[in-house]
């Protein structure tokens, strides 16, 4: 299965040549303004008139620049219509609709309900595929199936934590000392910038004047928190937090009040066992991309269902109009009979009584001529249902004919049962899903062999820290104090010299000593596996016996066409001699009007079966997947 890419690229060249260099600076002086005028007017429609209108790529994000702010606005989605074509409107000529075979399929990929709902599973996907891009789970679309053992014990990337702000250690405290340093991943597959800003006053009442000097401190604090951090697909996490803070205090034994305090961190981390690999992390893209060519199979599925759909009753519309041909024939052939047989009673060579019997017949063929106009009518209507969106005023009063007549057989129409079936199992859409399924269920089962794994994880911090702020220093002579002033800068250049350092490095080991429910993920999966496998095989067999049955059904049509077609040529010939029978007295009326409805039989007969040779036809296209193809 691949994607198929169409791209569109157009340019305009303008080129001027003068004949004369001396006055080509002063051509080139009063034209060039009036051929960009020009050139901006007519571009955009010529663009608009050449560019057809393409559904929207929901797989990308907008561009970041220079409109940074559209990835944090809705996206402009196309609205629903629900008007009709412009082709299905201007077809509509005087009240009918010249349809051909070509221009039905055009008109139902254009307007059929059902074909426009599934198209909007593809575009579904394909938001599925960009969320997985981001490191989220894909939703699903109807006909795609996410495996729910990708959802087990989820780590790492694709459900992540983007969790709160780290902490300052011992800068600033009044003791620092040696800490235990756990890294764990963070972060999806999105960068995530996250800041945090405060302000806090503090009144605290103490117990002690040992430490603060006095017994009540006032504390106020602003602090500034930022933190980037983002997950790649080879299980490795990055933290990078920036922290200042500024903190003034009523205390009289401080270092420096008011203290600047800022910190710096990197963090990575590193998964090794359980987490590792492409398998795990990108599970979620993979079957989201998996998801979008079955979605875009369900959608060639929907369609060729209502192209067949649509094309069937396309051939019932001609068969209805053929039937009304006949139904009209036969009522013309009655009148005469009926006329032929008054003549005949004036004349005194029939009695009332065949008279009767020909007005009898008239009456019946006329009410077989309304039922055909009618059962025309219903099939017209039908058709239009479901070659448009609405059935409008003007649809609705328009009558449709088809002007591709009723095929008659040809022995290519018929193809080797080998060469059908092989056919079917390379173009069905439906084997083409349920293989993708069995692709998303070999990327749960190897997600799940990766849950067997203990969790590893090896990490690496390295921060720095800086301290400063104004300093009271009593003067030695006059013993006024004296204010040192410190800042921003001088917190800055001790974090970036890195002055007060940290490093730490370690590996995090966690064993599950039952495993049990990473075992039980595992068996699943594979047992979902074997399930979608049986399912596939189980559409091979269905698709086989449906490829069989449209051969017996074409071959079987084909034969009953070449009976009536016999039968129709016999009975006319004995309608012709019953009639001349009757000329030469050597007949009666009714057994001419039983030899014109053994003729209207055949002939209805031979209509049916040559509608049902087409819809055997349609049945196989649609058997063997090729409707949209032919």
């Amino acid at each position: 299965m691949t994607t198929a890419r169409v791209h569109l690229h157009r340019s305009i060249v303008g080129r001027l040549r003068f004949g004369s260099t001396i006055a080509a600076p002063r051509i080139q002086t009063r034209v060039l303004p009036l051929l960009i005028l020009a050139f901006l007017l007519v571009a955009p429609a010529a663009a608009a008139q050449q560019t057809a209108p393409q559904p929207p790529d929901y797989r990308s994000n907008p561009e970041w620049f220079p409109r940074f702010y559209k990835r944090y606005v809705a996206r402009q989605v196309p609205e629903t219509h629900l008007e009709n074509s412009a082709a299905l409107t201007q077809m509509v000529h005087d009240g009918r609709v010249a349809l051909t075979l070509s221009g039905l399929k055009a008109l139902v990929m254009d307007n059929n309900l059902d074909v426009a709902a599934a198209s909007y599973n593809t575009s579904m996907a394909e938001t599925d595929l960009l969320r997985a891009k981001g490191g989220g789970a894909p939703r699903g679309a109807p006909g795609v199936r996410i495996p729910s053992g990708l959802f087990a014990g989820a780590i790492g990337a694709g459900l992540g934590d983007i969790g709160g702000f780290g902490g300052f250690g011992g800068a600033g405290g009044i003791s620092g000392g040696a800490r235990q340093v756990v890294a764990r991943p963070r972060g999806s597959f999105d960068p995530t910038l996250a800041l945090n800003f405060s302000m806090d006053r503090n009144v605290s009442p103490l117990n002690t004047i040992v430490v603060s000097g006095v017994p009540t401190v006032s504390t106020s604090t602003t602090a500034l928190q930022a933190r980037y951090s983002q997950a790649f697909t080879t299980g490795t996490t990055i933290s990078i937090t920036f922290n200042n803070q500024r903190q003034s205090s009523t205390q009289r034994r401080l270092r420096f009040n008011p203290a600047l305090v800022s910190s710096f961190s990197l963090t990575v981390t590193q998964q090794l066992l359980n987490g590792f690999g492409w398998a795990v992390t990108r599970r979620f893209t993979e079957v989201a991309r998996n998801g979008l060519d079955i979605a875009r199979e369900s959608y060639r599925q929907q369609a060729i269902a209502a192209v067949a759909q649509a094309e069937n009753l396309y051939w019932d519309l001609a068969a209805a109009r053929e039937n009304v041909l006949v139904a009209e024939q036969s009522l013309t052939v009655a009148k005469q009979l009926l006329e032929d047989n008054r003549i005949r009673e004036e004349i005194g060579k029939f009695s009332r009584m065949e008279v009767i019997t020909a007005e009898s017949e008239v009456a019946a063929r006329q009410r077989d001529l309304i039922v055909a106009q009618a059962n025309l009518q219903m099939k017209e209507l039908d058709l239009k249902t479901i070659l448009s969106r609405q059935v409008d005023r003007g649809l609705a009063a328009a009558r449709i004919e088809a002007i591709d007549p009723l095929p008659e057989p040809k022995g290519e129409d018929i193809p080797k049962l080998d060469v059908a079936l092989a056919m079917a199992l390379r173009s069905r859409p439906e084997i083409l899903q349920a293989e993708g399924n069995i692709l998303n269920q070999e990327v749960a089962i190897k997600f799940a062999k990766n849950l067997l794994k203990p969790t590893l994880t090896l990490f690496g911090l390295v921060s720095s820290a800086g301290l400063w702020g104004e300093r009271v220093i009593s003067d030695p002579y006059s013993g006024a104090n004296i204010v040192l002033p410190g800042g921003i800068s001088q917190v800055l250049r001790q974090v970036r010299s890195f002055s007060h350092p940290e490093y730490a490095f370690g590996l995090s080991l966690s064993i599950p000593l039952l495993n049990r429910s990473a075992q039980a993920d595992n068996v699943r999966a594979r047992l979902e596996k074997g399930q979608a496998e049986t399912a596939l095989q189980q559409t091979r067999n269905r698709i086989s016996v449906e490829v069989r049955n449209a051969v017996i059904a074409l071959v079987q049509s084909k034969a009953r066409i070449d009976a009536a077609r016999k039968a129709v040529e016999l009975s006319d010939e004995t309608l012709h001699a019953e009639e001349e029978k009757l000329l030469t007295g050597l007949s009666t009326p009714y057994e001419v009007i039983r030899r014109q409805r053994d003729l209207r039989a055949a002939q209805f007969e031979y209509v049916r079966a040559r509608t049902n040779y087409a819809k055997a036809r349609v049945e196989l296209n649609r058997s063997t997947g090729v409707m949209l193809e032919k």
